[in-house]
Parts: C-alpha cells; sequence; structure tokens
C-alpha cells in the first residue's frame, strides 16, 4: 500500500468511529440516567463482566469508575463461572458488556445472579438481544458499522463501549460531587495526587538540617555553616527561634559586588531583613510557584509566631516530583 493508501485507512477508520459516537450521543436515554441511579444506590460494588474484546474494554470502564469515586472491579465471565461468582452479592450491581448480547458465557451467569437479587444492566449493540431481555436496565451501544472493512473486528462498538463507561463515570463523578481532592486521594502515587495532597511539611528540611545563626555570628562562620548544610542560605535567629532574617549566596554576591569589608563583620549587617516564608500545611505546589514567581530557591518554613519549622529548597520539589 501507498502511504496515501495507508492515511486515507486511517482517516476512514477515525470517521467511522466519529459517526458511530455521534449516533451514541443520540442514543443516550431514560435508561442512561436508571443505570446511574442504580450504580449510586449500591450498597456494593459495580461488577464488570465481558468476553473478547469487551473484555478488555470492561477493565478500562471499570478501573475509571474505581478512580473516580464508584467502587468497581473487573470480573472474567468464565472465571465467575468456575467459582468466581462468589465474589459478586446481592449488595452488588453488575454491567455486562457484549456487543451481540448473545455471549454464552455472561448468559449462563444470568439466572445465579438473578436468584440472588442481584441487579444487571446490560450495556450491549443489540438491544432485542437475550442480554438485553434479562437485564434491568439497557445501555444501547449500537453501530451501524464497524471500522473493519469486513465489518468483523470490533472497532466502532468497542469505541461506543469505551465512551458509555466514561460518560457513566463522569455522570456518577458529577452526581457524586467528586472532588480533586478526592481524585488525588485515589492516585496518590501520581502527578496529580503529588500535587494535590503533597504539602511542605512532607518535604522540608527540619531540625538539625535547618541552617541557623544569630545576628552576632561572624560571617566567615556563617559561610562555614552555610557549606557544611548545602542549601545556600542560612536563616537568622534570636534565642527563641524566632526568624530575624535570611543570608544567602545572592546576598553574598551583592554584599562583595558594593566593596563591603566582611572580614570581621557580623552577618546580622547583612542579612536580608523580613524574607518569604511558608505555613509547613501549605501545599507544596503552591509553595514551588511561589518560588517560581519570585525566582526564589529556598523559602524559610514558619509557624503564625514566626517561629522556624523548616526549610523546603527546590531540590526538596524536585525529589518529590512536582519539577
Amino acid at each position: 500500500m501507498t502511504d496515501q493508501s495507508l492515511i486515507a485507512a486511517g482517516k476512514r477508520t477515525v470517521a467511522i468511529e466519529r459517526d458511530a459516537l455521534t449516533q451514541l450521543h443520540e442514543q443516550i436515554d431514560a435508561q442512561f440516567a436508571a443505570a446511574c441511579h442504580l450504580m449510586m444506590a449500591v450498597k456494593g460494588h459495580t461488577i464488570v463482566l465481558g468476553v473478547g474484546k469487551s473484555g478488555h474494554i470492561g477493565k478500562k470502564i471499570a478501573a475509571t469508575l474505581a478512580s473516580t469515586g464508584t467502587p468497581a472491579f473487573f470480573v472474567h465471565p468464565v472465571e465467575a463461572g468456575h467459582g468466581d461468582l462468589g465474589m459478586i452479592t446481592a449488595n452488588d450491581i453488575v454491567l455486562t458488556l457484549s456487543n451481540s448480547g448473545n455471549s454464552s458465557e455472561i448468559l449462563t451467569l444470568l439466572p445465579a445472579l438473578k436468584r440472588q437479587g442481584t441487579k444487571i444492566i446490560a450495556l450491549v449493540g443489540n438491544t432485542q438481544s437475550a442480554l438485553a431481555q434479562g437485564a434491568d436496565v439497557v445501555l444501547n451501544a449500537t453501530v451501524n458499522q464497524e471500522a473493519c472493512p469486513h465489518n468483523l473486528s470490533p472497532t466502532a462498538s468497542t469505541t461506543a463501549a469505551l465512551a458509555i463507561g466514561d460518560a457513566l463515570a463522569v455522570a456518577l463523578l458529577e452526581a457524586r460531587q467528586f472532588t480533586r481532592d478526592d481524585f488525588a486521594r485515589t492516585h496518590p502515587s501520581g502527578t496529580l495526587g503529588r500535587r494535590l495532597l503533597l504539602k511542605v511539611s512532607d518535604v522540608m528540611r527540619s531540625n538539625g538540617d535547618i541552617p541557623a545563626v544569630t545576628p552576632e555570628t561572624s560571617v566567615s562562620k556563617t559561610l562555614a555553616l552555610m557549606s557544611q548544610k548545602g542549601l545556600g542560605m542560612t536563616t537568622v535567629i534570636d534565642d527563641k527561634h524566632t526568624l530575624l532574617g535570611v543570608f544567602t549566596d545572592g546576598d553574598l554576591r551583592r554584599v562583595l559586588d558594593k566593596g563591603a569589608t566582611i572580614t570581621h563583620a557580623c552577618i546580622g549587617e547583612f542579612m536580608t531583613h523580613q524574607p518569604q516564608t511558608v505555613s509547613a500545611d501549605t501545599l507544596a505546589i503552591e509553595a514551588l510557584e511561589n518560588m517560581e514567581a519570585r525566582k526564589i530557591t529556598t523559602l524559610v518554613v514558619a509557624d503564625r509566631q514566626n517561629h522556624i519549622e523548616g526549610v523546603l529548597h527546590l531540590h526538596d520539589l524536585l525529589r518529590a516530583g512536582l519539577v
């Protein structure tokens, strides 16, 4: 095939699936709302069943539901028929996926599910199928054709099923008033989770890692401490650990540029008074934005009485994966 033929095939596939989604848009009706109400009311989990390509889509739908506030997991129908059916209770609801609506592996399970009172939602491409007839709610995922030129390989139909799964997840997310913070709690290892959950107190330097001198400390001793702590700065405090100022590598350059004599001077003469601070319970991402706006690499962490609790360096945020 030529490049143009390959491009044409790709565009044709996307066009067919686009048309399938346009059709699907018109098929979302009161049955969709009924499915949402059932899933909202359930005391247990949403169990997703599917075989073949529908099974792959079902796994993704279950994962999306679970991460957006609707407890869910996938069970393979074949394994369910050999004992895993015990994972499904009357407190659960079952979402079944089958384009034909006649998957024998799923139909075999219906009598047992009904006997225990489990509600069934059928996401099907054939609303007159056996699965649709046996379900409590039917979600219509009918498509006019597959993108496959033989109209055989599940393509447009799986796209439609995936879209309905996403639509359910988003509708339920909104109905449950699922927030960004809720999302972060289900994604603690992800970038978004870190951004929404990680606080300054989680990453700041504290206790013995805080460089601190008094105003009377000599510049030479101060520089030695700064080198030892490796933060490019030090805090300047009084005997109650109240923050009086800071002295940084940048301050040193500015002092030297002015030709000041520092050999026998005290750091209190050159420190920056009233430095920028941040509270320990501030989100780390907010502290990072503060640093970027002010073009600084460190922030002193202090309480409301201006007592030092820690120091936050840009490298700490790098290690935390925020940069």
